[in-house]
């Protein structure tokens, strides 16, 4: 039975009535097994991985019918609808990924009006009224579904290289354009950019050439075009296929390798981090123009995050007994490596410095002086270091999130910093002075928190480990445990949950009288590299232990009870939901899972999921398998089981997360399901892993969210998108 507070089944019969989902399009189970370290393992669903198989075409197409004949029909749903993109386009355009280049600063410009983000230049102050349009995606692709990866401009600020994708697949292409004219100069390269590896681009100083990265593509066999990423040389005007390598086979890249190339502080030279797929393993180089890439630190070295200075020094974070990190000083002639260096920055015990990579740089040289972004739980913290040592704090809000700092000449610094209830804005900090100042480059919004109430709190995990969330709640919240209440979480890679601009999804939540939950979980990197590592391979299992305690504080607390518990999770978040599911299915009364995760023992068939192995674990490992197998939601679902509502979510050009995983697991419940709750599933043919998605495709999915958790907690979509 729909699980919903009685006193809500009287006032709303015909709402439940009218988003009833006709019944699933069973998919007939078949008899597959694999048998690994003498453990046979069923595998119903395994012809659901096969997504070009007419059969699975129309059983996915069937599922996304009905999935849609549920959610077009919830009450209030247009009304949510205009709302949300009401509030999305009010919104004022934002900046980010600053880049000071000649006379100009770059930035990447969102205008929520447009499909896609467009790439801009300002002047050397960064003031936005001196905008000028770069390229704009939306003018080069109409349907709004060509995307820019990343940019880099040239030193001199004349010309920009573009990484150019389509429909969400990150797989990228390399233009360079004339930043004056517009016009592209030389031919495009292919094969630069994909997931989860991604790739990236460093200039040399005087802007004749750079190093990027690059796929082998149609140089391999299919199964290894997106691994054995290498770096490579390029002079304007040349093929590209006679580029020269400069890292890769010579070196014995691994063949999960994902290099991140950086010379921000504009020396002549450039670093190359190279990390053992998604684990948090590093390697790193240094590339000189006419030499032979120099190693500097090995992945036994435990560095994490490098930094070049203009002056040719190198700075890294070690990890190496120092799980919340220090900053090592290397100066050329680099003897010994970066693990050699002295001790710049000494380890603090509350403060971890944020590792490096895709989603952070914590390391920002500038003007002799270094800043160091940490974290403390969640919040950031922002430290401004001088060449002899001496440090002093960046006055940053409480419990705010830095989500990006970027070098500016005279040696000042741009940085991005938010909180739950004030949107991002960029402050302007001085070295010489130590003081920040507020710019132009902020973001308004029509969205206010002024009343709502932010509360931090501690889940006891199963093994007695205290587990940080954030409550956000209207502040006539009561305690008597019925408030229908949406729990995030995450739990991975290292990737901090931190405070950042609750925005549209959280209003419209709390308009209808919901409590908005945040977690703070193991397996991300909020108290350093222990945080991380107690939650990956083996010790996954803590994850969804704490997920679950902080579902049961925020019961016990009678912030609400399980019938008005939702839970919200995407990719390895969505393994989260899998978990919850499988490990807890009378938790929550709705889940939603975003691109998840759910066939652990599969996962590293897929390009994707191979670089996952250093985070997971591989089946090849008998003590991996034992706890990959211990949890992975796929064969966990139990027959005749009461199951809770869930709505899967997935993307046909999902490079990170295959969209087998969905299927496979909507499947698998749908068969086993014992209880009344729907379970659906949504396949988007014009997004991926849901970055570079369209506008519209972005309102599209969470309107469907949002009305499939309004439905089942049996919340009015029309007082969401009224405000009252």
């Amino acid at each position: 039975m729909t699980r919903l507070d009685p006193r809500l089944l009287v006032a709303l019969p015909l709402l439940l009535a009218a988003a009833a989902p006709p019944p699933a399009s069973v998919f007939p189970p078949g008899n597959v097994t694999t048998t690994y370290h003498g453990v046979t393992v069923a595998d119903p669903y395994r012809a659901l991985e096969n997504g070009a198989n007419p059969q699975v075409i129309a059983w996915s197409e069937a599922e996304n019918d009905r999935a849609h004949a549920y959610l077009d029909e919830v009450p209030g749903r247009s009304e949510l609808a205009s709302a949300l993109r009401a509030m999305v386009t009010a919104t004022s355009p934002a900046y980010d990924t600053l880049q000071a280049a000649g006379p100009f600063v770059f930035a990447r410009y969102h205008d929520p009006k447009f499909q896609q983000t467009m790439l801009v230049r300002m002047d050397a102050t960064a003031n936005p009224a001196t905008r000028a349009m770069v390229l704009d995606p939306n003018t080069l692709d109409k349907s709004g579904h060509t995307e820019i990866d990343w940019y880099v401009a040239s030193p001199d600020g004349r010309k920009v290289a573009v990484s150019l994708s389509r429909d969400g697949s990150e797989d990228g292409t390399l233009h360079v354009y004339d930043v004056t004219t517009g016009a592209e100069i030389g031919a495009p390269i292919a094969n630069v950019q994909y997931p989860t590896a991604g790739g990236s681009l460093a200039w040399l100083p005087d802007g004749s050439a750079f190093w990027y990265t690059r796929y082998p593509g149609a140089s391999m066999p299919p199964a290894d075009q997106h691994f054995y990423q290498a770096v490579y040389l390029h002079k304007l005007g040349t093929d590209a296929a006679a580029d020269p390598e400069i890292l890769g086979k010579a070196q014995s890249l691994p063949r999960t390798g994902e290099i991140f190339l950086d010379n921000r502080d504009g020396a002549n030279a450039a670093l190359a981090a190279v990390q053992l797929g998604d684990g948090g393993q590093w390697q790193d180089y240094l590339l000189r123009p006419g030499q032979p890439a120099l190693k500097l630190a090995d992945y036994a070295d435990q560095i994490d995050a490098v930094a070049l200075a203009h002056d040719g020094t190198v700075y890294g974070v070690s990890r190496r007994n120092a799980p919340m990190g220090r900053v090592l000083k290397l100066a050329p002639p680099y003897t010994g490596g970066i693990a050699a260096g002295k001790i710049f920055v000494p380890e603090n015990p509350s403060v971890a410095i944020v590792a490096g990579g895709e989603f952070s740089q914590p390391l920002t040289p500038l003007g002799g002086h270094l800043l160091v972004l940490g974290v403390a739980g969640g919040p950031n913290v922002l430290a401004d270091y001088a060449a002899n040592g001496t440090a002093r704090q960046v006055k940053l809000p409480d419990v705010a999130s830095v989500t990006e700092v970027d070098a500016m000449p005279r040696g000042e610094a741009l940085y991005q910093v938010a909180t739950y209830t004030r949107p991002p804005e960029f402050q302007r900090y001085a070295t010489r002075t130590g003081q920040s100042t507020p710019t132009d480059l902020r973001e308004t919004s029509p969205i206010s928190f002024a009343d709502a109430k932010v509360t931090r709190a501690f889940a006891r995990s199963k093994d007695g480990t205290m587990i940080p969330m954030t409550i956000i709640a209207p502040d006539s919240l009561r305690n008597d445990g019925t408030n229908p209440t949406l729990m995030y979480g995450y739990g991975g890679f290292g990737i901090s949950t931190s405070p950042g601009f609750l925005g549209p999804i959280a209003r419209l939540w709390l308009n209808a009288g919901g409590v908005y939950v945040l977690t703070n979980i193991r397996g991300g990197g909020e108290y350093g590299t222990t945080w991380h590592q107690q939650g990956m391979l083996t010790r996954k299992q803590n994850v969804f232990d704490d997920f679950d305690a902080c579902g049961q504080y925020l019961i016990a607390h009678h912030i609400t009870d399980h019938a008005h518990l939702a839970l919200l999770g995407g990719s390895n978040g969505g393994l989260l939901m899998g978990a919850m599911i499988t490990q807890h299915p009378h938790l929550a009364h709705a889940v939603v899972s975003l691109v998840g995760i759910y066939d652990m023992l599969r996962l590293e068939q897929d390009a994707n999921g191979a670089f996952n192995v250093t985070e997971y674990g591989t089946v090849n490992n008998a003590a991996d398998f034992k706890a990959l197998y211990a949890y992975s939601p796929y064969y966990h679902v139990v027959k005749a089981t009461d199951y809770p509502a869930v709505l899967m979510m997935t993307g046909a050009h999902d490079g990170r997360v295959n969209p087998m995983q969905s299927r496979k697991f909507t499947a698998a419940l749908q068969a086993a399901n014992a209880s009344s709750n729907p379970i659906l599933l949504t396949v988007s043919q014009t997004s991926g892993h849901g970055i570079g998605s369209s506008l519209d495709d972005r309102i599209g999915q969470q309107v469907d969210y949002l009305a499939f958790l309004f439905q089942e907690l049996g919340m009015s979509a029309e007082r969401a998108a009224r405000g009252s």
